[in-house]
């Protein structure tokens, strides 16, 4: 697996983990093909995450040019690689972490078209233009990635920078007002409730947006063709996403309100709620995360 990591820009160290449930996870993925019986038998938030198909739901109903490249950004253990070589003929990741790496490089063994650079995003050089590049998950993170004054709009005209004309960026984030977070469920980055709809006070560099704040920060970072979805219950383990030209109805959101990787209150039903905003025409600003398409 180590001819698929491309090491020339790693540092030596991994600056993000998870610790030793990464361990479990490499060993898991050099000796199954099949994760099915592991979900089944653990009910540890960090094998759903990075094992469950339901990831690739948020991508998998793509029309991506099967001739095409795709630069996925934060490829992490490659909850999604797998779906984005099969949809194109080549596929670089970049992840600052090399354990990481390995466990995606394992994990997708069985594609040819694979290659993950290990470091940091900022660092990185390469000498090719994508037909897609991918923020899954990333954006949020710019701070640590970036830094910075403005390190999420750098983020996103960096990543444009490795388009090709008429290429299309791909982001997946939480949205700071979802529905979610108001009725008790914790900011997925700090743990803590009501962090992102407060404006983060006293966080750094970890931050989500709403809508708006999320399209003009692309309009400014030189997108000017910004389509938005919304997956459900969230971008991380979509079962539907909705678009502006099919938004969900009153009744249409029923088992919305798990919460997989932590404890949550639940200070109202959120299920009338989203009838309620539904009803009102609201739900694209109370939607709990969006998926983007951009385009120069």
């Amino acid at each position: 697996m180590e001819k698929v990591l491309n090491l020339s820009f790693y540092s030596g160290e991994d600056s993000y983990s998870d610790g030793e449930i990464e361990d479990k996870l490499l060993e898991i993925v050099k000796n199954n093909d099949d994760y099915y019986d592991i979900l089944c038998d653990n009910d540890d938030w960090t094998y759903l995450y990075h094992l469950s198909p339901i990831r690739e739901n948020i991508l998998e109903w793509f029309d991506f040019d099967k001739n095409g490249s795709v630069l996925e950004i934060g490829s992490g253990c490659g909850a999604i690689t797998g779906l984005l070589c099969q949809k194109v003929s080549r596929v670089v990741g970049i992840d600052l972490s090399k354990k990481r790496s390995l466990i995606n490089a394992y994990k997708n063994k069985e594609y040819s078209n694979l290659e993950i650079y290990v470091g940091n995003f900022k660092d990185i050089s390469i000498d090719e233009k994508f037909d897609y590049v991918t923020l899954i998950g990333v954006l949020e993170y710019s701070g640590y990635y970036i830094g910075g004054n403005e390190p999420f709009s750098e983020m996103l005209k960096r990543a444009g920078e490795y388009l090709k004309p008429g290429g299309v960026l791909i982001t997946a984030i939480e949205n700071k007002y979802g529905m979610k977070y108001f009725a008790g469920a914790r900011e997925d980055h700090t743990g803590n409730i009501y962090d992102g709809i407060m404006g983060y006070q006293g966080v750094d560099r970890v931050k989500t947006f709403s809508k708006n704040a999320l399209e003009d920060m692309l309009i400014n970072s030189g997108f000017s063709e910004n389509s938005f979805y919304y997956p459900m219950p969230d971008y991380k383990m979509p079962t539907e996403i909705y678009s502006a030209k099919r938004l969900p109805k009153a009744g249409s959101l029923r088992g919305i309100t798990q919460a997989y990787d932590r404890d949550r209150y639940v200070f109202f039903d959120e299920e009338l709620a989203f009838d309620s905003v539904c009803e009102d025409n609201m739900f694209e600003f109370f939607a709990n995360s969006f998926l983007v398409f951009s385009k120069k």
